[in-house]
């Protein structure tokens, strides 16, 4: 009997306990809850300023230009619902009837103002150049075809002809390179986990975006998504997609980065990468 109370008192203890256990369990799920929301407010009101940033690029441009400006035109990830105002780059490009000195000079202060507001420069072409470069910018020309959005005058990348002649070439250049910079930056990191996070979140994108030219290469139609394109070609060469997925995720706000086992994932990441070079070496 005088057990009792002690082993009521335990088990009291242990109640209390596990409500306690519950209790933070709840407020941490209730925390991440309410910082995924902020986060994609915060990402909602990047992209609000984002379009607004735009269309005074256009304006700027009409005005610089005149009769000169041809079309502006967004591409890349912008231009799709895979855009993650953190991570990715706001690509545009605007072609013009003539180029030379007086016309840059006119164009001059809009891409100080667009620089300024830390977006990439807009890559001009005159309307012949942007066909005799087709064959030289195979990959970009190909990516520009498959995602844009006209901002102002006509499309005047819907209808090009981008040769295939040396696709595979630049794809492979383009796959190495970045793979030596990848070894590069992660070398010189000092084992810095916050600095390789960054460095695989930076980077990601750019290399989907060679594994979706890596199954055109393969005579492959790829799909446009950069999850759908992790998963196919993991499919296709036999590696494991999950460090890609959960790269996605973290730009996504659904996984936050901390959760990420670093060495883990950057060694699957590196493998895919290593398997993909490969894979178009051998092409």
């Amino acid at each position: 009997m005088a057990g009792a109370p002690a082993a009521a008192g335990a088990q009291v203890e242990a109640g209390a306990a596990a409500e306690v256990s519950v209790g933070e369990a709840a407020s941490a799920g209730l925390a991440e809850a309410v910082l995924a929301v902020a986060e994609r407010a915060e990402a909602g009101k990047k992209r609000m300023t984002f379009d607004k940033d735009l269309n005074q690029l256009v304006e700027r441009l009409t005005r610089a230009c005149g009769d000169n400006l041809v079309s502006v035109v967004l591409h890349g990830s912008a231009a799709s619902d895979d855009f993650h105002p953190e991570f990715s780059d706001v690509n545009t490009l605007a072609v013009v009837n003539e180029l030379g000195l007086s016309a840059m000079q006119a164009i001059s202060s809009v891409v100080v103002w667009w620089t300024g507001l830390k977006y990439p420069p807009p890559l001009f072409f005159t309307s012949r150049e942007l066909h005799a470069v087709a064959d030289v910018y195979a990959i970009e020309m190909l990516d520009i075809k498959a995602r844009h959005r006209i901002l102002h005058g006509k499309d005047v990348v819907q209808n090009l002809e981008v040769p295939m002649a040396l696709h595979r070439v630049q794809l492979e250049h383009e796959i190495r390179t970045k793979l030596l910079l990848l070894r590069q930056h992660y070398m010189g990191s000092a084992k810095d986990e916050a600095r390789i996070r960054h460095l695989m979140l930076d980077s990601v994108s750019s290399f989907l975006a060679l594994f979706r030219h890596t199954l055109i290469a393969m005579g492959e139609a790829p799909p446009h998504h950069k999850r759908d394109v992790a998963a196919r070609i993991a499919a296709r060469l036999g590696f494991d997609p999950l460090p890609l997925e959960q790269l996605l995720q973290v730009r996504e706000h659904t996984l936050r980065a901390e959760e990420l086992n670093v060495d883990q994932v950057f060694t699957g990441y590196l493998r895919a990468i290593e398997q993909v070079a490969q894979a178009v070496d051998a092409l």
